[in-house]
């Protein structure tokens, strides 16, 4: 293990994340809310922590291993979450505990969206600002980002690159060198996010808000800069063009990528993968709304498909964005937006959950066993995309899917160990390991009640879930730290 040369890398990216507290800060300049001293502060402990860090060692040049790549990537994001607490610790009001405020940016960086923050709209402007900053620079990734700026990571930058992004297919590359498919991929979510920006202004949303929204909704984060979420708007228009939004950042960015590149729609209609996330999406809505109209939650179809098409495109993109309070409908339909997460939107996306091409070889594989146990001499490859899929791809996603469904079920019932009820409890870990957000139960509306242990499970369950299970797990496994 190359603890320098890991060192080394940690040190300089957490000294130049520094700069993620200079915008905040600028906008509680110009607001004038008193709050942007806390920003500067931080932004000094950062950059005095990370030169201490990178200092002793930098000079150490060695190149990175996968197995190097795994052990910056989590302790990256682990120590980002810890220092990004810094603002929200040092409010005055309301005060947060440590924990409280590291719950709030591991939310915020992991794209989660859980908060334990209360009368949000009353919140100064630069803090509103830094949640949902945090949220979009975690979108696409602190690691994505660093590998597309800094040379010095240009060595080992497949590492880190495949270390963090999700998906089973982590060897794709859009363009020869790694730095510059780094960069293509921000580039393209900073032009996504500034049309989604002017999108919200057009649509009647202050400035403020739809720099605020479009950094939450194109990252599929669900932080919001008021205590109801995008109900705070209660406009369709802005609802469409938020579902839009999820939608396209839902989907795999090397297919926007592909399209923008060969100024053609035609690599959208040739993806398998997209092909069932849209029949997935269409498929809940319709069935969503019909039970919200048999219910009699609402009493017109339009209504239905509105507020229901809304929580459907939320809940599987993991967004965590809400219109209206559903965890008070009716029937089964709340638990079953919450499950919808579990499926996720697409690999290479900025969503969570499992991702459906998972889901699609899950299915494939489940039915040629079926096959086989009436043609056990029968040579059945799973096709995928007119391919055949690789077994080692098949025995990944086998083994991620068990995984996921051990771990939690493992922090459920950690979680009730704490004196939280199942369906709490349930719901809260499914939230924070999808990255979705909102739960039911008693975080329904935020995660402020739970206690301190609770919290810290769950901050790992957001972890685990943006980090995709395997790049946490594997660094508890006594053969990864065996040379």
């Amino acid at each position: 293990m190359k603890f320098a040369a890991i060192q080394r890398v940690i040190g300089a990216l957490v000294a130049w994340s520094s700069l993620m507290m200079l915008p905040p800060a600028f906008v509680s300049w110009i607001y004038d809310d008193h709050a942007a001293y806390m920003f500067l502060l931080a932004a000094i402990v950062l950059v005095v922590v990370g030169g201490l860090i990178w200092w002793p060692v930098r000079k150490d040049a060695r190149d990175l291993r996968l197995r190097d790549g795994f052990i910056i990537v989590a302790a990256c994001w682990l120590v980002l979450a810890m220092v990004g607490a810094l603002p929200f610790l040092l409010l005055p009001q309301p005060q947060m505990s440590y924990v409280d405020a590291l719950f709030e940016s591991m939310s915020g960086l992991t794209t989660t969206g859980a908060t334990v923050l209360d009368h949000i709209d009353t919140l100064p402007h630069g803090i509103l600002f830094y949640r949902q900053q945090l949220q979009w620079l975690g979108g696409m990734g602190i690691i994505v980002l660093a590998v597309a700026i800094l040379p010095m990571l240009r060595v080992g930058g497949m590492q880190l690159f495949r270390a963090e992004t999700p998906g089973p297919m982590k060897d794709a590359k859009l363009t020869p060198r790694i730095a510059e498919t780094a960069k293509a991929l921000w580039l393209l979510y900073l032009g996504i996010t500034v049309t989604c920006t002017l999108s919200f202004w057009l649509g009647g949303m202050t400035l403020f808000d739809a720099i605020s929204h479009a950094f939450s909704t194109v990252a599929i984060g669900g932080f919001s800069t008021h205590d109801t979420s995008f109900g705070y708007f209660d406009s369709p228009t802005l609802e469409a063009i938020a579902m839009v939004f999820m939608i396209i950042s839902g989907m795999n960015f090397a297919l926007h990528f592909s399209a923008w590149r060969k100024a053609s729609a035609q690599p959208y209609f040739n993806d398998s993968e997209l092909k069932t996330y849209a029949v997935l999406l269409a498929g809940f809505t319709v069935l969503v709304a019909f039970m919200l109209v048999y219910n009699g939650t609402f009493g017109t179809l339009g209504e239905a498909v509105r507020f229901g098409g809304f929580q459907v495109v939320s809940a599987l993109t993991t967004t965590g964005f809400t219109t209206t309070e559903f965890h008070q409908w009716q029937g089964w339909i709340p638990l079953a937006l919450i499950s919808m997460a579990f499926i996720g939107g697409c690999a290479g996306s900025t969503a969570g959950g499992m991702k459906v091409i998972r889901l699609q070889l899950l299915y494939r594989h489940a039915t040629r066993e079926i096959h086989r146990l009436i043609h056990p001499h029968a040579v059945l490859p799973v096709k995928f995309g007119g391919y055949r899929a690789a077994e080692s791809v098949l025995d990944a996603v086998t083994g991620f899917f068990f995984l996921f469904a051990a771990s939690t079920a493992l922090m459920t019932l950690l979680l009730v160990a704490t004196g939280l009820d199942l369906l709490t409890a349930f719901t809260a870990v499914t939230a924070c390991i999808t990255n979705l957000g909102p739960g039911l139960g008693d975080v329904a509306y935020s995660y402020a009640s739970l206690g301190d242990v609770a919290k810290l499970i769950l901050s790992f369950a957001m972890l685990a879930g943006r980090l995709e299970i395997y790049t946490l797990l594997v660094l508890l496994t006594p053969a990864f730290w065996r040379d």
